[in-house]
């Protein structure tokens, strides 16, 4: 059917199409894929997706490369440049990528791994004793979603050069030149076939992933210099000079995960001078941080072989085995526990509490590709043992430290207990108990998750406006007074008796928190599949979206990971002369309408501001911000667990020095409201 009509296509029988397809199916319908063909084919199956976090990707896995020379003990320098085409060179001074001829292939060895997947040397135990990239896909995965690579090589006193296009060799590895030193530089571009969302890097993005290779990597110096805009240098008072150089970073860390754990704690009030700190190879080399604050959130990251799991696995059981263990007997040998009038739970000891466990196995098993947990089982009392040494060593060593933290263990332990009973009430008027939603809630017709809109406006007034602009099918919106709790600075069962937050949980239909994990959410009967943060394009609609974000993001990841919560985007200005009208959502565009509008000059050309939701109608709210056609929307997603971690707790919690820093670097990009 065609525009509702009856189209002249010949309709065949169930039967007729079956007999069809059987035929199709032949032999002939069986495709080989030769060398990089099948990373082109499907890319995301070796990369993640195509889009910018795929995108970021490529240059983790060529580093990566680099990072694997520095364990083996032959690279302390790794360079990154963003080019100003939006190429990537990353450069080492390791051994250099072996440029001989390959018995079997016939071949450079250096075309060998850039053209043939699972090839490269960390399959021999001789080359690599630990390795992140164990699968030998990554740098001929580069290669294949590449428009261009190059490869140089300085290894035997030599220099050598090849040049690729979607993993095809444009010639032979040639010698080019002489060299004095070794290592390997790598030169590449995005193929915009692939990534055709974007092919435009991020330099937060990566400056990320360079400091937390950093800090896993102790000892080991990187660079990322961003040659596509040149910054101004500025004076002692801040006053821009006539001098210029390219951004800049260099991450250097002396003493690994102690300073990984003390940034990561940057917004928070310490409960103990510093960090508890282990390191040990007895039977695979493990490296744990630990610090407690006086915060109630765990933030507990765990990485293999340089590789966030972010799933955990055995090592991160091992560490909070041996927390637990060691923590509860040294309280129960201090009497410490005596009137305590109910158990403690594992999740006690963890409250408050910042740590990374970094273990280097050898042969690590991983469930699935993803490499997200480890399941080597030896690992969990390697790590559970050696947790529990240095923490009984720390406690003894520090009786006062160590009174303070079982003190934090047993308010945290009282305060489960009142936040069991504050989410008792949150259960009782979800929509799994029978009870109705919340009152102001104007709840969508349909009844399928995968269509329905729940969006989270800022006040009663806004709400009103987005009610009378929905599409009552399958748009929800549930206003909210004022600013939400912030949760960063609450105990838990505070959090679980604010009335707004309440109605959230009740509006959404989740079920919250187990013996095991109080936070744990059952999403089997979310209600919708898109909740919007809709709030005022203001400093108060910034800040008030920040706070239901930071929310979201301690008790209810699981709605960011799956892809759930979205910022909808309301226009700025409306730019109008006569009958013609032009929605803009940044100055430029502003600009760019009077211009269009006004023919060359602003004159007759009027812009209205819009400080707040409520100033638009119905209609144009439904247009611009609410219109599944027209609206933008922002996904929101986590690129790296640790930064994210990091940035709320400096912008959201109770330590100001951090925060007052951060506005001070960052105040030039903000736009302030007049």
């Amino acid at each position: 059917m065609i525009n509702g009509k009856l189209s002249n296509f010949y309709i065949m029988s169930e039967q007729e199409a079956n007999v069809a397809v059987a035929e199709q199916y032949s032999a002939n319908s069986i495709q080989v894929l030769e060398g990089l063909e099948a990373v082109r084919k499907r890319p995301s199956m070796y990369i993640g997706d195509i889009g910018e976090r795929g995108l970021h990707h490529l240059v983790y896995e060529v580093v990566d490369n680099s990072i694997d020379e520095a364990l083996a003990g032959y690279c302390d320098t790794v360079d990154v440049y963003i080019n100003e085409d939006n190429s990537i060179t990353v450069r080492d001074n390791g051994r250099g990528i072996p440029t001989g001829m390959h018995e079997k292939e016939n071949r450079s060895a250096l075309e060998v791994v850039l053209t043939v997947l699972h090839a490269g040397g960390k399959f021999s135990k001789d080359s690599y004793k630990v390795s992140g990239g164990l699968h030998g896909v990554g740098v001929s995965c580069v290669n294949a979603l590449s428009d261009y690579l190059k490869a140089e090589i300085h290894r035997e006193g030599k220099v050598f050069v090849q040049e690729y296009s979607q993993g095809k060799p444009f010639k032979p590895v040639e010698v080019v030149g002489e060299a004095e030193d070794t290592g390997t530089t790598v030169t590449f571009h995005p193929d915009p076939e692939i990534f055709q969302v974007t092919t435009v890097y991020k330099y937060d993005t990566l400056a990320a992933r360079l400091r937390e290779l950093a800090y896993l990597n102790k000892g080991i110096r990187l660079t990322l210099t961003d040659r596509r805009n040149l910054v101004h240098d500025v004076d002692e008072n801040g006053n821009e000079l006539e001098t210029t150089h390219f951004r800049n970073d260099v991450f250097y860390s002396k003493d690994g995960l102690k300073e990984f754990v003390e940034y990561l704690d940057g917004g928070a009030e310490r409960l103990i001078e510093s960090p508890i700190y282990l390191e040990t190879d007895k039977i695979i080399p493990i490296e744990i941080a630990l610090q407690y604050n006086t915060s109630y959130t765990e933030k507990i990251y765990s990485y293999v072989n340089n590789i966030n799991t972010i799933e955990g696995g055995t090592h991160l059981q091992g560490f909070k085995m041996g927390l637990t263990r060691t923590l509860k007997n040294y309280a129960d040998r201090a009497g410490m526990l005596a009137k305590l009038k109910f158990d403690l739970a594992a999740d006690d000891f963890r409250e408050g509490l910042t740590a990374v466990v970094s273990v280097k196995v050898a042969e690590p098993q991983f469930e699935g590709q993803t490499k997200t947990k480890l399941g080597n089982g030896e690992v969990v009392s390697a790590v559970s043992q050696a947790t529990a040494a240095a923490l009984e060593l720390y406690l003894e060593e520090n009786p006062k430290e160590a009174k303070m933290i079982v003190e934090k263990v047993i308010l945290a332990a009282t305060a489960r207990h009142a936040a069991r009973k504050a989410r008792e009430m949150v259960q009782r008027k979800t929509v799994m108990s029978g009870a109705g939603m919340p009152g102001k809630l104007a709840d969508c017709s349909s009844r399928d998750p995968e269509v329905c809109e729940l969006f989270l406006v800022e006040g009663d007034s806004a709400g009103g406006t987005a009610k009378q602009g929905r599409d009552r099918m399958t748009q929800a919106i549930l206003p909210l007074r004022g600013k939400i709790l912030n949760v960063e600075k609450a105990m838990e069962h505070r959090v679980f008796e604010s009335e707004e937050i309440r109605n959230i949980y009740t509006a959404l239909g989740v079920t919250v928190g187990t013996e095991e994990d109080s936070k744990a959410l059952n999403l089997s009967k979310l209600r919708y599949h898109k909740v919007i943060i809709m709030t005022d394009a203001d400093v108060d609609g910034s800040h008030i979206a920040t706070l239901i974000l930071t929310f979201f993001f301690r008790y209810m990841i699981d709605l960011i990971k799956n892809g759930y919560v979205y910022l909808a985007t309301p226009p700025l200005y409306l730019v109008k002369k006569g009958k013609e009208e032009i929605y803009c959502w940044t100055e430029q565009q502003r600009k760019d309408a009077t211009l269009q509008l006004g023919k060359g000059s602003d004159k007759g050309v009027f812009v209205q501001r819009y400080k707040g939701l409520g100033e638009m109608s119905a209609e144009q709210l439904q247009s611009t911000t609410m219109d599944p056609e027209k609206r933008l929307l922002r996904q929101i997603t986590i690129e790296n667990a640790a930064e994210a971690e990091r940035t709320f707790s400096m912008l959201m919690g109770d330590d100001v020095p951090p925060r007052r820093e951060f506005i001070e670097q960052n105040a030039h990009y903000a736009n302030i409201d007049a």
